[in-house]
């Protein structure tokens, strides 16, 4: 019978980016995931004039930071310039971001909850808050801690000279954060949206963004996107399905931090060998519950599972670090639902009985690994 296990803290990351994190004097939320990042607890970050808390979750240490800062009510946080790329999600509130470089003009654009968008390395950013009666509270992404380990010096990383005005502006007739641009890479298969991805800076509403293709392969009839940042090597996706199902489990490298941007549900994670299916059953697992805003790591080579135990659909939104590192090969494995461990249905079915539901996983979905959600004609 598996068991939910205690949460461990967050082991420690590359050094220099560990002792700097910890020189800020505000909070690092340690463990496997935040509950609610709208109750978490924020300390004062003197030179970011703000409210702030990191989020080194175990699974991110050495790759991937991640902090949540709060923007006052009616407040402008100072600008600030990195040389890496910043993905935002905002988590609650409204405003507005301005974007500049070198003697080029001011970009602005507002941003409301759920927003998403990538600030570039070497731009200077400045972050409004266009509420005056509440504040608003953002997650922060890159790979500060992969940089660090190379240049272990942070006067380098922050507010540099060195500034980079073709990311911004790019070539002529181009605009950074203009609208999302939908990429298609035939990969042969003639499978409706197989292959395709968008090039976008900027999403207003990942809560209802529509544009989803088949998730083939990850079960639960599930559909997704993929983004990437143009000018950044950070990539992310959104998987969307629907109530009364779950995915498959499994793995890959580390870093990827997911955000819940709708739904109810929970996963579950816990470390394993791909060739050693009998650690599937009976290995000790951590729950994670989730709804809108959690936020949680799958650690390197841990395997997780995403439940759906709400009456609606459920997204979540999984961040990733460098394109050109953790990928494929031994970092990547997925087990399909016959070889799961019984404690996965078992729960699963018991969890959403709680609120008067049945599962809607089908039977031959248990029977054959091969087995494939009908996305409709011509699938």
């Amino acid at each position: 019978m598996a068991q939910e296990v205690k949460i461990p803290p967050a082991p420690t990351g590359h050094p220099v980016y560990q002792k700097w994190m910890e020189s800020r004097g505000i909070p690092i939320q340690t463990g496997h995931f935040v509950a609610d990042p709208m109750k978490v607890e924020l300390g004062w970050w003197e030179e970011r004039e703000c409210n702030a808390s990191f989020i080194q979750l175990m699974g991110m240490a050495g790759v991937s930071e991640a902090r949540i800062t709060e923007i006052p009510p009616g407040g402008t946080l100072p600008p600030l310039k990195m040389a890496v790329s910043e993905v935002v999600y905002v988590l609650d509130g409204q405003g507005l971001a301005t974007i500049w470089s070198g003697s080029g003009p001011k970009k602005t654009f507002e941003w409301g909850k759920s927003s998403l968008f990538c600030l570039p390395r070497h731009c200077w950013h400045q972050l409004s808050n266009a509420r005056g009666d509440r504040p608003a509270r953002i997650l922060n992404y890159n790979y500060l801690p992969v940089a660090m380990s190379g240049i272990p010096d942070p006067n380098i990383l922050f507010n540099n000279a060195y500034e980079k005005p073709e990311l911004l502006y790019g070539k002529e007739g181009e605009e950074f954060y203009s609208e999302a641009k939908m990429i298609t890479n035939d990969d042969g298969s003639g499978r409706r949206g197989a292959g395709v991805h968008w090039n976008a800076n900027f999403i207003p509403d990942m809560a209802a963004w529509d544009k989803l293709v088949p998730f083939y392969g990850r079960g639960a009839g599930g559909t997704v996107v993929r983004i990437q940042f143009p000018g950044a090597e950070m990539s992310c996706h959104m998987s969307v399905f629907d109530p009364q199902l779950y995915k498959k489990g499994h793995r890959h490298g580390p870093g990827r931090v997911i955000v819940i941007p709708k739904g109810v549900g929970y996963s579950v994670l816990w470390p394993g060998d791909p060739l050693a299916w009998g650690q599937l059953e009976g290995a000790e697992k951590i729950v994670c519950p989730w709804s809108e805003g959690t936020i949680f790591v799958p650690p390197e080579m841990w395997y997780h599972q995403h439940f759906n135990t709400g009456t609606g659909e459920a997204r979540y939104l999984a961040l990733g670090p460098l394109r050109a590192s953790f990928q494929g090969g031994a970092y990547s494995h997925q087990y399909e639902y016959p070889y799961e461990d019984p404690w996965i249905r078992n729960r699963y079915e018991s969890e959403i009985g709680k609120i008067g539901l049945q599962s809607l996983m089908p039977d031959e979905a248990y029977k054959d690994p091969s087995y494939e959600w009908d996305y409709g004609e011509g699938d």
